[in-house]
């Protein structure tokens, strides 16, 4: 099954009106029937250091929600978004996903950074999703951000749970990562799993990881260049994705066991509550 896709870098600021105008240009000349995958934190904001997350209004964050909400709905776009969210007396760094149908879901960070513990709530779960697409055909998903590109259990967990495209959102500009590690880590995501990888970070010249798009084979299909806001688009064959190596695990020898905590491919998952 072809599935048309799409990566957008942004640039993220503290500023939410600013990055919804952002968000909102790089989404001009998307089409009917895109998965489209923006930075980590890109509509509330975010850095190193979470410095703008004392001033952040979850009002206006709700409002900038609806309004891509609206944005998809009216594009007839499978988007997913980097956000901040405030929920049950705690922020949350999540990935929003807005449908066509105007279904929303997230997927909540269970592995912190270091700056982020003590500020931000964990989630709990793994969860995949299952896309409705306009062809008739469904696509399962399964999201993950930032510096989880550093536990290879987690990817493999939802490969193992039926996703087919690994979502990855990320805001990775720090200059004393080495130049080239976490580019190698989406690659081996991709070729180990066997799963496409969408990847998008933030519009920094300092990236130390790319927004591309990388096939089951470990090829980068397309990469953009670090510091521009741009987006790359092609069409992934879901015919691309296998088990082939995950069928031969050996499992007498070693065996990972993890609680599922998959959804149901028809229920709301994680829904993002209304304010």
């Amino acid at each position: 099954m072809e599935v048309p896709v799409v990566v957008a870098q942004t640039p993220v600021t503290w500023d939410i009106g600013q990055n919804l105008a952002a968000i909102t240009a790089g989404l001009a000349d998307a089409r009917p029937g895109e998965i489209v995958v923006l930075p980590e934190g890109c509509l509330s904001g975010y850095d190193d250091r979470l410095s703008g997350l004392d001033h952040l209004d979850p009002d206006a964050l709700a409002s900038g929600i609806g309004s891509l909400a609206e944005l998809a709905q009216g594009k007839g776009i499978h988007l997913f978004c980097g956000s901040l969210l405030f929920e049950q007396g705690a922020w949350w760094n999540a990935a929003v996903y807005l449908s066509p149908d105007g279904t929303r879901w997230a997927y909540r960070k269970i592995n912190l950074a270091t700056h982020e513990r003590g500020r931000l709530a964990s989630g709990a779960e793994l969860p995949t999703l299952q896309l409705h697409l306009m062809n008739g055909g469904s696509l399962t998903v399964g999201v993950q951000l930032c510096r989880e590109v550093l536990f290879p259990e987690q990817w493999q967990h939802l490969a193992g749970a039926g996703a087919q495209v690994f979502i990855y959102l990320t805001y990775a500009a720090n200059p004393a990562v080495p130049a080239g590690v976490w580019r190698s880590h989406v690659i081996s995501h991709a070729a180990t799993n066997q799963r496409f990888v969408l990847a998008a970070n933030v519009a920094d010249p300092r990236q130390h990881c790319p927004s591309a798009i990388i096939s089951p084979r470990g090829e980068v299909l397309g990469e953009l260049p670090a510091g521009q806001a741009a987006a790359f688009r092609t069409v992934i064959d879901t015919g691309e994705v296998t088990d082939w190596y995950l069928g031969q695990r050996r499992t007498d020898v070693l065996h990972l066991h993890y609680q599922d905590k998959t959804s149901p491919a028809d229920a709301p998952a994680c829904p993002i509550r209304a304010r």
